[in-house]
């Protein structure tokens, strides 16, 4: 009986005609004292059980997304001469890093209906929490956060850079800054028709510090009594270094 239904299931359910087949340049990233950034080389081919669909375009969406934070957004404001905190909004969870890169413009490509299931686009990928008391426009503190990170190349929207030849072939690049974060990279690819999606593949970029960028981070979440120490010694260490030096130019 079971077998049946599942016959029956594969008769009704018509089969993807078009689907992802994608690859990196490189699944691994190494953050070591000298890193400067990387760049990652992505490519791909869409796969068909049938002739090439020419009566819509075929679009291709990359997206590239960081381990999530949670974090809290404030606002400033001006009392007599000093700066302080006023009205604030948790964030439950931000990409570290958001890189989104198309084939065309991305209004063209996804409607806003599929972009609110998927969450591309780099405003859907941020889920804002609970604000403070008398906060009732919670999007300008997430317009604010991706601002400031767009500022610093975290928050990428990268239009037009996906090259896709014959309907069939794409590739792009995305350029990744220093002040990575380490932990997993998700990688998504998307086939779009009409603004909606038709198929989607994902996989995994790994970064991870090495070095002495590891053995430093390790002691300051594992032993910060010890880093604490250490770092003190090296500022007086440094300090006494420089007097030294200053009075030997003087002499």
């Amino acid at each position: 009986m079971l077998r049946i239904f599942l016959l029956l299931l594969a008769l009704v359910t018509p089969a993807q005609s078009e689907e992802v087949v994608a690859g990196l340049s490189q699944n691994q990233i190494s953050i070591s004292t000298n890193f400067d950034g990387s760049e990652i080389i992505i490519f791909g081919a869409v796969k068909r059980e049938q002739e090439i669909d020419t009566s819509s375009e075929l679009g291709v969406i990359i997206t590239v997304s960081g381990p999530p934070q949670a974090l809290t957004v404030r606002r400033k404001e001006q009392l007599a001469a000093i700066w302080v905190n006023r009205d604030a909004v948790d964030i439950r969870s931000a990409p570290s890093f958001y890189a989104v890169a198309t084939t065309a413009p991305f209004d063209e490509m996804l409607s806003d209906e599929a972009d609110q299931t998927f969450l591309v686009s780099v405003p859907r990928a941020i889920y804002a929490g609970v604000a403070s008391e008398g906060v009732t426009n919670k999007g300008a503190f997430t317009e604010a956060l991706i601002r400031i990170r767009r500022g610093d190349d975290l928050y990428q929207l990268n239009e037009g850079t996906v090259s896709l030849v014959g309907h069939t072939l794409f590739n792009t690049s995305i350029a990744l800054p220093a002040n990575l974060v380490e932990g997993n990279y998700n990688v998504r690819f998307l086939l779009t028709r009409n603004q909606q999606v038709i198929s989607q593949y994902e996989t995994v970029i790994f970064v991870k510090k090495v070095g002495m960028e590891r053995f430093l981070f390790n002691l300051a979440y594992e032993q910060p009594v010890i880093y604490g120490l250490l770092s003190l010694f090296i500022a007086i260490a440094a300090g006494w270094g420089a007097s030294a030096v200053f009075r030997y130019i003087r002499s």
